[in-house]
């Protein structure tokens, strides 16, 4: 599963920062003509106009992650692995368990010494009691390792029960661009598929998702702008589109 849940992920990372950078150059255009132009409604006429020629829509990435919703090998890789896992941790606590059961409070063995010259030495017993130094190394190191297996258990249960809701804090983010709306058209169904996963893998890369920090910051910008009809900068821009349906003046 790892080229194609790889390849998944270089895809929807190319085509978020696309959708942030043909946002911004509209941006930018907009502004252009709103610093050109001495009526403001013409401003408003330009966003209606690009809201007409789909200049906001990316439809090839929401179909792309719609499809995803209904496509189960990734998420049916990802709790057998799961499950594995599990199987594997518990079968060796439970060796762990019966190894120190049988043997944990022994402290002596009995051993044989009669070999080579000792063989035909009759004061010597066939068996003598003797203490292993590595046996009480063993005791640490498997307690250890047991300890350690315990407390993964829960961690992996807690990435297996991840799939039973949506990871909505990174769509959330860039439903602030026009026309993105997977979550407020309430396109998401059950959590459980591929498109979870795909979120999931997406969230803990975050770091390679350039514009994230920047909707990001945009996000924050927008809910302390005082006066959001001055219109300087582009972030000044960036955050009234954010929330343009709110700030568009009736006539």
């Amino acid at each position: 599963a790892a080229p194609a849940l790889h390849s998944d992920l270089l895809f929807i990372i190319d085509e978020l920062d696309k959708s942030y950078n043909r946002s911004v150059r509209l941006v930018q255009h907009m502004r252009k003509v709103q610093q050109a132009s001495a009526e403001p409604e013409r401003f408003w006429e330009e966003y209606e106009r690009a809201r007409q020629e789909r200049y906001f829509e990316f439809p090839l990435l929401e179909r792309y992650l719609t499809c995803k919703q209904h496509a189960h090998s990734l998420v049916f890789i990802y709790i057998l692995r799961n499950l594995l896992l599990l199987l594997f941790l518990a079968a060796t606590c439970l060796y762990l368990i019966f190894l120190h059961l049988n043997i944990f409070f022994q402290d002596e063995f009995s051993c044989s010494i009669k070999t080579g010259l000792l063989e035909a030495e009759p004061h010597i017993p066939p068996l003598i009691p003797c203490k292993l130094v590595v046996f009480s190394v063993f005791q640490l190191i498997s307690l250890s390792v047991g300890g350690v297996y315990v407390l993964l258990i829960p961690v992996v249960i807690y990435n297996a029960l991840q799939l039973c809701q949506w990871d909505k804090g990174l769509l959330s983010v860039y439903e602030m661009l026009p026309a993105f709306d997977l979550l407020s058209r309430k396109m998401l169904t059950c959590p459980i598929n591929d498109l979870n996963v795909i979120l999931l893998f997406l969230w803990a890369n975050i770091s390679e998702l350039t514009s994230f920090s920047r909707l990001n910051a945009v996000s924050t910008l927008r809910d302390t702008t005082a006066n959001k009809q001055d219109i300087d900068t582009v972030i000044d821009f960036m955050t009234l589109l954010a929330g343009l349906e709110t700030t568009k003046p009736k006539p």
